[in-house]
Order: structure tokens, then C-alpha cells, then sequence
């Protein structure tokens, strides 16, 4: 382990300064769309939180994020792909049929981790780290080797990076009660401090030395033992993630910070039209002064009864804002259709996930490429990479999956429109099938050219389906083609005798005749 100067918690106190600003800004978006997600400092369970006047920033922020589920992880498909390394490529293809045995070796290297993927139940904890990349820009995601993926929220932690945006410093902060805390490390407390309040402050120290991240943590300024890791740079389970990042910064930006503008003047358009249609609504009746019609007499009638007045005496009293209101309403149908379009709450893709199609993952896809620009590229960079990389690792580890050779076959996550993975290579095998059957239309020996073996073989893999046990095997066309040659030979024999059975019986027949018939004497 490698200790910094000073404790973790007087290091975490300084690095807040930096964060504080971005907070901040994640704190007024968050009131703006879903007040619940980053609340204002100090809350708890039984404050009351900010109710908006507005439901379209909640709704936008709930729908982009499920989106972006959808393709972050397309259910039941790969969203990586195993590549191999230029050289290994080559020979693979200059053998004959080894390529697709490879291609499908490696499709189902991909199905495994995508079921070790999908047994984690992953997809609550990223809808909702999701949310806070769009609303605060900022959020941690930590994938333990048990349990459940866990979400650290901007308040709970802060950190420094590179100028390339590499992480280089990390630290969690989060309270839990003393009794969770073992015997061993409770001896090494100070008598103040086994004392203390029930709850207590860990903090977990990530920082990269060199090319490895380092981390321990900390309770009442004492390390607590058995918590020293080390992790290579591509294997840290703490995944810091941004939604936009700025050369130089150490935090993200949200997406709600960049139309902060139209949601706060869309909070207050509602506002006051909330509080005018109220006004509005309000009947007041006002009777002249020195009237023959009594107010007792007005105010106790029921509907239909008969009293004595003068209706000059009474009127209503309303409040003429109706030409105002729609001003304001057209300006609000404005703002509304702005972030519709921005939050993409106006697709027409709109199914359950489990019964998408790849076309409609592809059209999202495109959306949100149009829409977001490179946000897509930088979470497949930054949380979609890493994710396979040590889930890879952990199943190699624990000899669920076969070791890959080092530097040969490496992860690839595919981005935009070539977000589907092999399914994006189906399609342009598709196409070129389609393009030899129509070029067989002027030169059928063309037909012959195609390896059909080779051919099944890469279409199961971009289906993802495994092909074992449908699609026949070499050695077994082979045994079948020889039995079969054998039962056409035992057939053709069969036949053979069949044939000259006749020949042989009237042989045999006239020899008795002839045996029966009485010489001649010379």
C-alpha cells in the first residue's frame, strides 16, 4: 500500500472546493427535473423536497436515460465484439474454414459474458446512475466481485484527472454503522471514538501510481485491515463516469445544465400559470353598498330559490387575464417542443425493451448520435469497455472461461450505427449473399464458388445462436454421405440378385427336364 501525506478525510476535505461548483449546478438541475436525485445539502429522509410546476424535465431525464439502457445494454445481443489482432486475422483467413470456426468460437465467448453480465443485474443500477449523467453530469459505478453493482452519487465522492481525462485520484466517502465494523479493527480505535455516535465516515482511496491504482480505506483516521488493493488501469472496479467532459476539468457536465435555461423558464411559465388559472377560477360576487338585495340573502340561497333584490346591484368580479394566458401558453408550447426534441421524447420507438427489434435499436441508435454527438462514444470508452474488460477477467480468473492469448484477441465496443456488434456483420453478409444470387442470374456457376459450410456457420454467429448440434459438422456429412453410398451399394446387390434369380431357376428347370426325357440311341 502506498500512503499519501495527511488522512484520507482531511484529502477528501480538500478536493471539495473543486467539486462544490459542479455540485451545485448538478443540485439546481435536479430540482429542475427529479428534486429526489441529487437533493440540497443537509437533506434526509424526512425533509421536504421541492415539488416542479413542470413534469417534462422529469420525463425527459426517465426517457433518455432508458434509452440509453436500451443501448448500452441491448438485451439478449452483445453490445462488444472480440477482435482478432491484424496478423492472427490473416492466418485465420489464409486457412480454409479456420476463420469461421473462430468467428463462432469467439460468438460464444461473447454469449457467456453477456449471460455473466445479465446475472448480475446490472440494468437497475445503470438506469439509475444513468439519471445522474444526465442530470449532474457525474456519478461512480462500483462492480464488486459479489453483490450487486453499486452507485456513488457527486456528494459522495471526489476526484482528480489527467489531462487526457485519465482518473488519477479517487475518494469515496460514505457513512456505515459501527456494528458492521469487525472486532479486530474496533480494538484499534481511540476510546473517544468507540464512544462516538453509532454511525461513522469510511473512506475508500483510490490514486494511480504508475501504471497500477493503489486503494485502501479508512475509519477514524485508521486503515482498515484487509482493505489494501492493487488493479491494473484496465481493471479498476470504480468506474468514474461523465456524461460530457471539458479538456482541463476534472468533473463532467450534465445534459440538463446545457437546456438549464429552457427549464427554468418553462418552471416559471407553469409557475405563474398555475397560480393565474387559480386566481382565475375564484368567484367573488360584489353587491353595491346601500342595494335593496341583502348579501345574507345571496350568499344563504340555494340553487333555485326565490328571494327579493335588484340583479344591478350584484356582479362578478374576474379576472381579465385570458389574452395574457395565451401568450404565455405559446410561449410554453415553444420551450416544450425545444426539449422534446432535445430529450428525444418525440421518437416513435417507444416498446418494451425486451421486444425490441434490432431495427429499432439501429434507428435509436442513429437518434441519439444525431442528438447527443460523441456522448455515446465517451460511456462505450468509459463504462462499456471497462465493464467487459474485468467481467472477462473475473470468468478467466475463476476458470469459467478459457484464458485468451495475451494480445491477440482484445474487446471491441462498437458505437453509432455499428452498435449492434456481429449483428451489423449479419447484415452485410446479408448483403453480399444478395449480390452473388443476383449475379447467378447471368452466371450460375458463380453458385458453386460459395463454401455454404463456411457460409451457415457465420450466419448462426451474427444471429448469436449457438450452432452446435443444428448445424452438421464436416466429419458428420462425411459419415453420412458413406452410409449412405453403403446402403445404395447393398440395394444395387440386392437388385443384382433379384434380377437373376429368374435366369437361374430356368436353368435349373430345364435341366430337370432334360434329365427326365429319354436318350436316343445313336
Amino acid at each position: 500500500m502506498i500512503q499519501m501525506s495527511g488522512t484520507v478525510a482531511g484529502r477528501y476535505s480538500k478536493l471539495t472546493d473543486d467539486r462544490n461548483h459542479y455540485l451545485d449546478r448538478a443540485r439546481e438541475c435536479s430540482e429542475l427535473t427529479i428534486p429526489s436525485l441529487i437533493p440540497t445539502e443537509g437533506f434526509e429522509s424526512s425533509s421536504k423536497l421541492y415539488q416542479p410546476f413542470q413534469s417534462i424535465g422529469a420525463r425527459g431525464v426517465n426517457n433518455l436515460a432508458s434509452k440509453l439502457l436500451l443501448l448500452l445494454l441491448p438485451p439478449n445481443q452483445p453490445f462488444f465484439r472480440l477482435s482478432l489482432d491484424p496478423n492472427a486475422e490473416q492466418q485465420a483467413a489464409e486457412d480454409e474454414g479456420h476463420k469461421a470456426e473462430i468467428e463462432e468460437a469467439l460468438g460464444s465467448y461473447e454469449r457467456n459474458v453477456l449471460r455473466e453480465i445479465e446475472g448480475k443485474s446490472m440494468r437497475p443500477s445503470l438506469w439509475q446512475a444513468l439519471k445522474h449523467l444526465i442530470v449532474g453530469g457525474n456519478v461512480v459505478l462500483h462492480h464488486p466481485k459479489a453483490g450487486s453493482v453499486k452507485v456513488y452519487t457527486l456528494n459522495q465522492y471526489v476526484c482528480r484527472r489527467g489531462p487526457d481525462g485519465e482518473l488519477i485520484e479517487l475518494i469515496i466517502k460514505e457513512s456505515i454503522d459501527k456494528s458492521s465494523l469487525t472486532e479486530e479493527f474496533k480494538a484499534l480505535l481511540s476510546d473517544n471514538d468507540k464512544m462516538s455516535e453509532e454511525a461513522c465516515d469510511i473512506y475508500t482511496h483510490i490514486v494511480l501510481i504508475g501504471d497500477m491504482y493503489y486503494s485502501h480505506q479508512e475509519v477514524k483516521e485508521v486503515i482498515v485491515p484487509g482493505s489494501d488493493g492493487t488493479y491494473k488501469k484496465d481493471l479498476l472496479p470504480y468506474l468514474a463516469l461523465r456524461f460530457v467532459s471539458i479538456d482541463g476539468e476534472n468533473y463532467g457536465r450534465g445534459m440538463c445544465e446545457e437546456y438549464q435555461g429552457d427549464l427554468r423558464s418553462l418552471e416559471g411559465l407553469m409557475k405563474a400559470m398555475v397560480e393565474t388559472s387559480a386566481a382565475s377560477s375564484k368567484v367573488v360576487f360584489l353587491v353595491r353598498p346601500n342595494a335593496s338585495t341583502r348579501k345574507r340573502d345571496l350568499a344563504m340561497a340555494e340553487n333555485g330559490a326565490i328571494i327579493t333584490g335588484n340583479p344591478d346591484d350584484v356582479q362578478v368580479l374576474q379576472v381579465q387575464k385570458y389574452p395574457d394566458m395565451q401568450v404565455v401558453m405559446e410561449t410554453v408550447n415553444r420551450i416544450e417542443k425545444r426539449l422534446s426534441y432535445a430529450f428525444l421524447l418525440n421518437t416513435s420507438v417507444s416498446r418494451d425493451a425486451e421486444r425490441v427489434t434490432a431495427e429499432e435499436i439501429r434507428f435509436l441508435s442513429q437518434e441519439l448520435e444525431a442528438s447527443l454527438g460523441g456522448v455515446y462514444s465517451i460511456l462505450s470508452q468509459e463504462l462499456q469497455l471497462p465493464l467487459v474488460n474485468i467481467i472477462m477477467e473475473r470468468l478467466m480468473a475463476s476458470r469459467k472461461l478459457p484464458r485468451l492469448p495475451k494480445d491477440t484477441v482484445t474487446p471491441v465496443i462498437t458505437t453509432g450505427v455499428e452498435a449492434l456488434g456481429r449483428g451489423n456483420d449479419l447484415n452485410k453478409l446479408r448483403a453480399f449473399v444478395g449480390d452473388v444470387v443476383n449475379l447467378a442470374g447471368a452466371n450460375p456457376e458463380i453458385i458453386q464458388k460459395l463454401n455454404f459450410s463456411d457460409l451457415l456457420t457465420r450466419l448462426s454467429t451474427g444471429h448469436g445462436i449457438d450452432s452446435k448440434g443444428l448445424v452438421k459438422s464436416e466429419q458428420q456429412m462425411q459419415q453420412e454421405q458413406q452410409q449412405a453410398e453403403q446402403m445404395q451399394q447393398q440395394q444395387m446387390a440386392m437388385q443384382a440378385g433379384a434380377a437373376s434369380a429368374p435366369g437361374v431357376t430356368r436353368e435349373m428347370a430345364k435341366g430337370a427336364v432334360d434329365a427326365n426325357v429319354p436318350q436316343e440311341s445313336e
